[in-house]
């Protein structure tokens, strides 16, 4: 049987089509291992090779993975060789090993608040989980749908020598398993029904407390208004110049984490890795090595020193770009492009700008890591830690992972949050509508009119209101004096 992908054919790297192994690189690059390989002594011609494919698994391709395995049934071997940044290999041997679980809750109700669209008209398909991990997916590739599943063998990090001796013992005692023939199956990938709602793509902004909040709150403008693109690498659900503020980052309790699928163990290992400075060499670029390395200087460090000396100084900005470099090679470009320190009401203040943007995977990951950034510059500047902005320019959401979105997003309860902007006093004064705009205690400015028209048009003019639920309460209770203003009846502020 010859191996045919049905997903990712551009993105994998066949050696033998008769082959009967599959190697996953996980996040390590395909030509470093295959050379790896080579160094351990594989055969690795077209002609006689063991081996079918090489491949990556970042985590996003697991559901296309299955079902090249389930239409290859030939591949009796998975061979991962490759450095776990994102815990893929776990979610792969899992599945291979428990197999999946619905996502109900003790009720029997569906914990989740979409439903994939099937293939099949009729059908139903809710996400579930891998056990034992956090990982959500479709559930039309059960485990037990592979007749003959292929066994996996962990060989380790490329890098390591002890790996070549490891990948040389296996090839030396390996022998396909006599088995009799299984026909190929062919499973489609279920899709979720995407609708957009009319915004300007290029004007969204996201301002609260805490990490999980803001990812929750930008996760769900993403789903309602981003703009279906079509990239070389597939269809992605696209804004842009999205800016998120977090005002206190914090590394936030172990439930929450948990409630999100964060694991604070990957959390904690990424904030040490990015202020790390060496380049695997496995790897193309890593932020860490970009900002202590690269360049020839350790920016955060002479961030860090320039702040000491000068608090109010605003050059401590840092690119992680390289222009000569980076417009000109096939792959390997950072998304991280830019920080800016700056001293701000007493406290530091990061703000990050990001080329292109995962809102699923990368977000969250990302802004511990810019907390661990702005931890280590602050506690060397003699200042704490501020807010976090980050910026992203191209933030992405590929389509089929909208179950998990949604999932993250969960149900958006009603709640009133004060507008940074101030509130409004409304109340009679003679034969007119008066209306105090305040903050704290301090009245900033009064706006008279017999009208709520009138009104509405003059505050709108000064931008005296920021949040929409405030500006539609404000709304309401300038109608409501109006009418008892004709009416010569007494007018109470809700």
């Amino acid at each position: 049987m010859e191996f045919i992908p049905l997903h990712f054919a551009d993105r994998l790297t066949v050696i033998n089509p008769q082959g009967t192994i599959g190697v996953v690189t996980l996040w390590s690059k395909v030509d470093y291992v295959i050379e790896r390989f080579r160094q351990a002594g594989v055969d690795l011609r077209e002609e006689t090779s063991p081996i079918a494919v090489f491949g990556t698994l970042y985590g996003n391709g697991l559901r296309e993975m299955l079902r090249n395995l389930l239409y290859n049934p030939q591949i009796d071997r998975l061979l991962i060789c490759g450095h776990d940044r994102s815990g893929s290999r776990e979610e792969l041997t899992n599945f291979f090993k428990w197999g999946l679980e619905s996502v109900v809750s003790a009720e029997g109700l569906i914990d989740v608040i979409v439903h994939y669209r099937s293939p099949e008209p009729g059908e139903i398909v809710i996400p579930f989980r891998i056990r034992q991990t956090r990982r959500i997916i479709d559930g039309l590739v059960q485990l037990d749908r592979f007749r003959r599943p292929p066994l996996l063998d962990w060989l380790g990090d490329p890098q390591d020598k002890v790996t070549l001796t490891r990948i040389n013992e296996f090839f030396a005692a390996y022998r396909p398993r006599t088995v009799p023939p299984v026909n190929r199956e062919e499973r489609p990938l279920p899709e979720v029904e995407v609708q957009y709602f009319p915004s300007n793509p290029r004007g969204h902004v996201v301002v609260r407390d805490t990490p999980i909040e803001a990812w929750k709150a930008m996760l769900y403008l993403l789903t309602r208004f981003g703009r279906r693109v079509t990239l070389k690498k597939g269809d992605r659900l696209e804004l842009q110049h999205v800016k998120v503020v977090v005002e206190k980052p914090r590394f936030e309790a172990e439930d929450q984490l948990q409630a999100v699928n964060l694991a604070s163990g990957k959390l904690r290992r990424y904030q040490e890795d990015i202020l790390q400075g060496e380049l695997r060499p496995d790897e193309t670029y890593n932020y860490g090595h970009r900002l202590r390395t690269y360049f020839g200087l350790d920016t955060l460090e002479e961030c860090a020193n320039r702040l000491l000396k000068d608090p109010e100084d605003r050059k401590s900005y840092v690119a992680l770009w390289d222009t000569a470099r980076d417009l000109t090679v096939k792959e390997g470009r950072p998304c991280l492009v830019s920080l800016f320190f700056r001293k701000f009401e007493g406290k530091l203040t990061l703000s990050a700008t990001f080329r292109t943007h995962n809102a699923m995977d990368a977000w969250p990951m990302n802004v511990y890591g810019l907390m661990a950034i702005q931890g280590w510059v602050a506690e060397r500047a003699g200042l704490d830690p501020g807010a976090i902005v980050v910026i992203s320019h191209s933030l992405g959401l590929d389509p089929r992972e909208l179950d998990r979105a949604m999932m993250i997003i969960g149900q958006r309860p009603f709640k009133v949050r004060l507008d940074p902007m101030g509130y409004f006093r409304v109340t009679l004064d003679g034969r007119e509508i008066l209306v105090e705009h305040r903050f704290e205690d301090v009245t900033l400015k009064e706006y008279r009119g017999k009208t709520a028209v009138s009104l509405q048009h003059q505050i709108a003019r000064d931008v005296a209101v920021s949040d929409i639920n405030h500006a539609i309460y404000l709304g309401r209770q300038l109608a409501k004096a109006e009418m008892a203003l004709k009416d010569g009846r007494e007018f109470v502020q809700d």
